[in-house]
């Protein structure tokens, strides 16, 4: 057992080791939660510009930010190279009317290593010499067209020389609430340079909204070297010690025009202005040193957070280097444990990257929606009542957790579906916080009274796709090839995925014909409509995706169900619940007889959504994309010995489907076993699945390089477009960012390469292959003759998927595109970053430049991949991707 797997070990039974971590944003500011305007235009009411200048209402962010797991106190770092107009005190970017495709991060920084407990992590920034390019970058791309490549800031030409630092930060615990901070600083310029380094400390504003909450105090402590003691009501005492020579500085986290503003330090350092406590007092204090950093030369900086004052710790720093590679030495020990030996270096190093950015983008979230509500005077339940504003349904919500957040920047805030995926490769390192995640969006402070599910802050009611009784059946697998059920945890999420599930039946298919709506679905501009919105014809639109996905749902409930009956006789009537209704909406994708208004297309071999006009007509929207591909996803493999286990519930489900035999002959049959006597769930028979993966295994049209595409190719020639009343609507191939404002236009899937449906289907082919073995082989890729298993044609998937991170024959990483810095530079081009969706046709990353959320699934697929074994996949009974593994050590 490593070390960190003990503290992991300390930490379940109450030992604080999760107390402290990564847990501030990187953007507070822009989001609905610290909106209070009458617009709902989160992004101008509190701005980038405004953010060093006024007290945040519900969070705080910071570079390297750490805090307390309620966010009370926090530790970031601030820098100023004697050329930007302002301290750098959190990252810059622009909002999502700046931006041509939308808001975007404009820096460079990269999550490079941390652990479960945060016992050791590491952070890299990359800051520039010359003054920051703030207008340029706001200007350039306010001028540039969707049409347009996005400016970004190594287009400025700012790292040209290397004139540049590397701003490298870790922290090292020495205990659970004891935490070493060291800024390593590296000029990557020939020339001597000066950086001002500022560790700085402050309480979270919690006194200034007429709650009567007692304001806590930071203090110089009356001692030899720098110390200041942070005396919280409830968080009790802290220290942060610095090293000799540092300035302590004091102000308040209080907005302008308060006499020591948030943005006092930064006014003192750079104008001279007296806006710094002389008392030495405040809520927010820096330890500021100022560096002369040699051309091509480092240093460091050093301060301790710890309960213990200069009286019992004189020595603070004694062994500090020490600590930092013990626990790095840690940090390879435990990576190395989790890593198969056949991984190669490049993909093991981007495993780790990926599960340090994954353990990065953990948030404190803390928003009280009644409050929120209350303050802003538009509460549904009080006078004055104002209908119509954001999130008014949701007043029950309470959230003030540690929540992982798809990007810290771009999205920091839950996403529902997005947080399931996380839990995939969160369980590699750290099971009972992926376990949290998934019992926290189930839990009454988040589920919605009705069932609903949250989707995310900017409209809670909007509806995601139903994926959490994948990722906890996920979780279960998991922990059964490890030789545990954790009951408590199933029976719980099992009783509020029941509610979840039954929301879907009653609210998302309005003619009760188990054809499912639910709108946009996650899947922002792939249909030819704005799927959320009043459709320009009238009517439903009947979705093959929505459909998919509440028949894979039932699928997976109809998993827990199984598991749970092994120890509660009690869910067998929940087996027999989901097995009808699997069946049930099977025969309605596909109904008995020629129907030209269905899902499935016999003629064109494709499930398409229908739109059902108000006169009860309807027409297929023939768009050629994901929509199409979900329903392979609803698969599921029941193994021989649950029919042996359990003979009167095999009956009862056998008389059921021998009374509806004749609704079932356009699926997979039920009756007839496979290898080992496996019988399967599936919405696609043998004839559906080969016809299907023909489309999808085409290199002209679904499989690109690096990975299955969101929408066909064969889109980019032949574009879908339907006209209504004058007005044409369009779907085209776009391989790379959208050119559609639909849903922000910062995320596009009419044809790039997204992580999360690519796994499923990769899922969806190993379930496929654990029934029908080698029997069944597809032409991979179609038309070049090469026969494939569908294990076989997984793993080419997870190769193209993967290979998007690996240098390529020349040494260049699909991912940088053509980015000279990251494919060249030695200082960049190992540093990976993982991006929200990617190029059609090459790969490079696109979106959200720090999406490790979901796209740190590419962690999962490097470690199943390397230590899958074509016999033991047909021979075990657990999920091959939720193998656990771990090497001997």
């Amino acid at each position: 057992m490593t070390a960190e797997e003990r503290r992991l070990q300390e930490a379940r039974a109450g030992v604080p080791w999760r107390t402290w971590g990564p847990y501030l944003s990187e953007r507070q500011w822009g989001t609905v939660r610290e909106d209070y305007s009458d617009s709902g235009d989160a992004w101008s009411y509190f701005s980038h510009d405004q953010a060093r200048s006024r007290a945040y209402r519900w969070g705080e962010d910071g570079l390297a930010g750490i805090s307390d797991d309620k966010q009370r106190l926090c530790l970031a770092l601030a820098l100023w190279n004697e050329r930007d107009p302002i301290l750098k005190e959190r990252l810059f970017g622009l909002t999502n009317s700046e931006g041509n495709h939308g808001e975007d991060v404009k820096e460079y920084y990269f999550y490079l290593d941390n652990l479960p407990t945060h016992s050791y992590q590491r952070w890299l920034y990359k800051y520039p010499q010359a003054e920051f390019p703030y207008n340029d970058l706001v200007a350039v791309n306010g001028a540039r067209t969707r049409d347009e490549f996005e400016y970004e800031l190594a287009d400025t030409g700012i790292f040209d020389d290397g004139h540049y630092f590397d701003v490298e930060v870790e922290h090292a615990k020495a205990g659970p609430e004891d935490i070493v901070c060291r800024v390593t600083v590296h000029n990557r310029s020939a020339r001597a340079a000066t950086l001002h380094v500022l560790p700085t400390l402050w309480f979270r504003n919690t006194w200034s909204w007429g709650d009567d909450e007692p304001k806590p105090l930071i203090t110089r402590v009356d001692s030899a070297d720098p110390v200041v003691r942070a005396e919280h009501g409830v968080l009790g005492a802290f220290y942060l010690h610095a090293e000799p020579g540092a300035e302590l500085l004091f102000c308040d986290n209080e907005s302008s025009p308060a006499p020591f503003p948030k943005n006092g330090i930064g006014d003192h350092l750079m104008l001279g202005a007296a806006t710094v406590n002389p008392e030495g007092k405040g809520t927010k204090a820096a330890a500021h040193v100022r560096l002369q950093v040699p051309g091509g030369g480092q240093a460091s900086v050093l301060v301790r957070l710890t309960r213990e004052g200069p009286d019992q710790l004189a020595a603070p720093f004694d062994g500090a280097a020490e600590l930092i590679a013990l626990r790095r030495t840690e940090a390879d020990e435990f990576y190395d444990a989790i890593t198969p030996p056949d991984v190669g270096a490049d993909a093991k190093a981007v495993m780790r990257q990926a599960l340090a950015g994954m353990l990065w983008s953990k948030q404190v979230y803390y928003f009280d929606v009644d409050t929120w509500l209350r303050e802003r005077r538009v509460h549904p339940l009080r006078a004055p009542v104002r209908r119509g504003t954001r999130n008014e349904s949701w007043f029950h919500m309470f959230n003030h957790d540690i929540v992982s957040m798809p990007d810290k920047w771009e999205y920091p805030w839950y996403a529902a579906w997005d947080l399931a995926f996380h839990c995939v490769p969160l369980a590699m390192v750290d099971p009972d916080f992926a376990k949290g995640q998934i019992e926290l969006m189930l839990s009454q402070e988040y589920l919605h009274p009705t069932g609903q599910m949250p989707a995310y802050e900017w409209n809670f009611g909007d509806v995601n796709p139903p994926v959490h009784a994948f990722a906890t059946l996920f979780l279960q697998n998991l922990q059964a090839g490890l030789g545990e059920v954790d009951l408590p945890f199933l029976r719980k999420c099992f009783s509020k995925l029941l509610l979840n599930f039954t929301w879907w039946v009653n609210r998302k298919d309005p003619s009760g014909r188990n054809v499912f709506e639910g709108g946009f679905l996650g899947l922002d501009n792939i249909g030819v409509f704005d799927r959320s919105a009043t459709l320009p014809t009238g009517g439903q639109l009947e979705q093959a995706d929505g459909t998919a996905w509440m028949a894979m749902f039932s699928q997976n409930m109809l998993e827990l169900a199984l598991a749970l009956l092994d120890e509660d006789p009690s869910y067998e009537e929940f087996v027999h619940k989901f097995v009808e209704r699997f069946f049930w909406i099977a025969a309605a994708t596909d109904p008995v007889g020629d129907n030209p208004d269905e899902l499935w297309d016999e003629e064109d071999g494709f499930f398409y959504d229908v739109l059902r006009l108000p006169d009860g007509t309807g027409r297929r929207i023939k768009v050629r994309s994901l929509v199409g591909l979900l329903p392979l996803c609803a698969t599921a493999v029941i193994e021989a010995d649950v029919i042996e286990r359990y003979p009167e519930v095999a009956e009862r489900v056998g008389d059921f489907l021998r009374r509806n035999k004749d609704l079932l002959v356009n699926i997979a049959d039920p009756f007839v076993p496979g290898v080992r006597g496996r019988r399967l769930l599936s919405l696609v028979n043998e004839d559906k699945l080969r016809r299907i993966l023909a489309r999808m295994l085409d290199e002209e049209r679904f499989l690109g390089p690096h990975g299955i595409r969101s929408i066909s190719r064969w889109h980019l020639d032949d574009p879908y477009t339907i006209s209504i009343d004058g007005v044409e609507h369009q779907v085209r191939y776009e391989p790379a960012e959208s050119t559609s404002a639909m849903f922000g236009g910062n995320s596009n899937w009419r044809g790039p390469v997204w992580f999360p449906v690519n796994l499923l289907l990769i899922k969806a082919l190993i379930s496929h292959y654990r029934y029908y073995g080698n029997d069944l082989k597809v032409e991979c890729p179609t038309g070049s003759g090469t026969m494939m298993n569908l294990l076989e044609v997984a793993q080419e998937l997870a190769r193209r998927l993967v290979g998007i991170f690996l240098p390529d024959a020349d040494g260049r990483r699909p991912v940088y595109g053509g980015n000279r810095l990251f494919q060249e530079d030695p200082h960049w081009q190992d540093l990976v970053l993982f991006y929200e969706y990617f190029h059609g046709d090459n790969g490079a990353g696109l979106g959200a430049s720090h999406q490790t959320g979901w796209t740190g699934l590419v962690a999962t697929l490097i470690q199943s991949f390397a230590d899958l074994d074509a016999e033991a996949v047909l021979q075990d009974t657990h999920w091959p991707l939720a193998r656990p593994y771990r090497r001997e050590t």
